[in-house]
């Protein structure tokens, strides 16, 4: 029996050392953490880039609002101001909404004109807020809304009309809410890519330009087509990601939550057996007794702990620039998920530029826009270096040369496009190769994923398993 039992005592040595003491296990996690760092050699290489980064952007915002004049501070917007209003519909429903307009006259011809009849409109109070928030069109919504947009204007239907057909069948109140202003903008004589803007967020920055940008060429059902498409792309990726970590997310939560209820549960019944039974207690069963005593006694403050935990984790890399950098530079170069992360943003990269490229919009244009709608510190440090090397008369390529970041692959296709004139067809070709790759590696964690887990669960629930019934060797010796 003790030969048997021989490897875990002498695990359980090696790890009683460890536990000693919580200052050698934090000079431990500090030591290994560091090595890491030093091995993959981006520690102080990310913090000169953070700074780089930021006096480009820097340089960048103040070049953009020298070329252009400042416009944005120069324009005559009529005041908008919010009224909330009573009206009946055609089939004598009488039902409540908001609106914002420039003046109530304008408000009540746009609904009036919408074959509403007025019961009541007035400004709205300081206090009347709207409940329905939000209502940002995402990937899945603007692939669906823009081909039916081609359709209708390919058919022969006027673009207000268009509009209306979608604030319609649109399904969520804040979408049919944000389609009704567009129409109110539209019926004003702005064109659908300034009612667009209008609505703050809701789209987005590259969809409002491209649509600006075919609005000069007269060919907006065209770009319609190819932006939906763009979007339907994005949206199979996004969805590729999400089946990838469907499968480790449940299992690890199921095995927490089994973990958790033989440790409460289970455990609990048998320490009472052993102590009645005055049995002798081997190491690993102690150590188990000890976990389930902890959870049991303080189950509230780890769940604050752990959502604490969570929550700062998630603040702190929505607001904070430095974290969220440091966090994308290291996952960058853990194996398997550092190819998962380049691949995706050079894809998302490329295939935006090929969009903007292809339809016109001028290079340090589209440059802007891809700061824009990149959330990876990373590549928007690239971006700005590249806005600044165009002013200087430098090549795209040049800021993208000897990057870890972006793969030498990519490189070599944005260079060949520069010498043939064909830069946008080779970004379409990167985009096409990346998301090749970026489903075949998702793909392959899909598979990985799957042992590893069973693996990590049979090993916890194992090892809780022979710590109950080790005890049960002891009491059987003494029965004999």
């Amino acid at each position: 029996m003790e030969f048997v039992l021989q490897p875990f005592i002498t695990i359980y040595h090696m790890v009683s050392y460890v536990l000693q003491s919580p200052k050698r296990i934090l000079s431990y996690a500090h030591t290994g953490f560091l090595s890491v760092l030093d091995r993959f050699s981006f520690r102080k290489e990310s913090q000169a880039e953070r700074a780089e980064s930021e006096k480009l952007e820097k340089m960048v915002n103040e070049m953009i609002d020298q070329q252009k004049g400042k416009e944005t501070k120069k324009e005559n917007l009529e005041p908008v101001f919010s009224y909330r209003y009573k009206a009946k519909k055609a089939n004598g429903k009488i039902f409540q909404g908001t609106m914002e307009g420039s003046s109530i006259r304008d408000v009540k011809d746009f609904l009036v004109n919408e074959g509403y009849d007025i019961v009541d409109i007035a400004p709205r109070k300081k206090y009347d807020m709207d409940i329905n928030i939000g209502g940002k069109f995402k990937a899945a919504d603007l692939s669906f809304s823009l081909t039916q947009l081609a359709t209708y204007l390919r058919a022969g239907i006027p673009l207000i009309d268009s509009v209306r057909i979608l604030e319609k069948q649109s399904e969520k109140a804040e979408h049919r809410k944000i389609y009704q202003k567009i129409v109110y903008e539209l019926l004003k004589g702005e064109n659908l890519s300034v009612a667009m803007e209008r609505q703050g967020d809701k789209f987005p920055a590259l969809l409002v330009n491209m649509i600006k940008t075919a609005e000069l060429t007269g060919d907006l059902t065209t770009v319609l087509d190819d932006m939906s498409d763009y979007y339907t792309s994005k949206e199979e990726t996004r969805k590729a990601m999400i089946s990838a970590m469907t499968y480790p997310v449940v299992v690890l939560t199921i095995a927490i939550g089994v973990v958790i209820f033989i440790l409460t549960t289970i455990v609990p019944k048998f320490v009472d057996m052993y102590a009645a039974n005055d049995a002798k207690i081997p190491w690993l069963t102690t150590t188990i007794m000890g976990v389930s005593g902890f959870i049991t006694k303080n189950y509230l403050m780890i769940l604050f702990v752990v959502i604490g935990v969570i929550g700062g984790f998630i603040y702190a890399y929505k607001k904070l620039r430095t974290f969220r950098s440091n966090v994308q530079v290291i996952l960058m170069h853990v194996p398997v998920v550092s190819k998962i992360i380049i691949y995706n943003e050079v894809y998302n990269f490329t295939k935006t530029f090929a969009s903007l490229l292809n339809h016109g919009v001028f290079i340090t244009d589209s440059m802007e826009i891809l700061a824009k709608i990149t959330n990876n510190e990373v590549y928007k440090h690239l971006i700005y270096k590249t806005i600044i090397n165009l002013n200087k008369g430098a090549n795209i390529s040049d800021s993208f040369k000897d990057s870890w970041a972006f793969p030498v692959a990519a490189y070599e296709m944005i260079v060949t496009g520069e010498n043939t004139g064909q830069l946008g067809l080779m970004m379409e070709k990167v985009a096409n190769y990346y998301q090749v790759l970026h489903k075949n590696i998702v793909k392959q964690l899909q598979s990985l994923m799957e042992p590893i887990m069973i693996a990590f669960l049979a090993v916890i629930v194992g090892t809780i398993i022979l710590s109950v019934i080790l005890p049960m060797f002891d009491i059987y010796s003494k029965i004999q």
